[in-house]
């Protein structure tokens, strides 16, 4: 399987949480690579068969809006019978932004892996190796892998 680990980050939290997640994705035995949103075009969507989607929530429980979600509302119509795991810090709320974007992701049609990853702040040892958990178990999943 060829997945990319697709996301945005303020501080680092999401950044740190993308990076365990292609370690774990890779240990699965996935060809797993790490975009930045700024790094990933639409145009690159062909090239893999499953995504790990990265944004912490911002404002009021939101996707960061001048880079992710312009990306991700592009994104949205490529989504269809994929395979997407969700993740992303938070400090504040109960975690609504996540909920809010796998509604989304379902309604395009992804194949959207378990409720996806939230860490609150910023990810310590035992949240770095739920992000290796969480990839290992997207990666192994029997709607990703047949």
């Amino acid at each position: 399987m060829k997945l990319a680990v697709v996301y945005w980050s303020g501080t680092g939290n999401t950044k740190a949480m993308a990076e365990a997640m292609v370690e774990g994705a890779q240990a699965a035995g996935a060809e797993a690579e790490i975009f930045s949103v700024d790094a990933f075009g639409i145009d690159k969507m062909k090239d893999y068969q499953g995504f790990l989607f990265g944004c912490p929530a911002m404002g009021c429980e939101v996707l960061e809006e001048s880079e992710f979600e312009p990306f991700f509302t592009e994104a949205e119509a490529h989504l269809d019978g994929i395979p997407v795991g969700l993740f992303g810090s938070y400090g504040w709320g109960s975690g609504e932004w996540l909920q809010d974007w796998q509604e989304r992701s379902k309604k395009a049609g992804a194949k959207v892996y378990k409720d996806g990853l939230m860490i609150n702040n910023t990810p310590d040892d035992d949240g770095l190796a739920q992000c290796r958990e969480f990839a290992q178990g997207f990666v192994n999943d029997s709607r990703i892998n047949p």
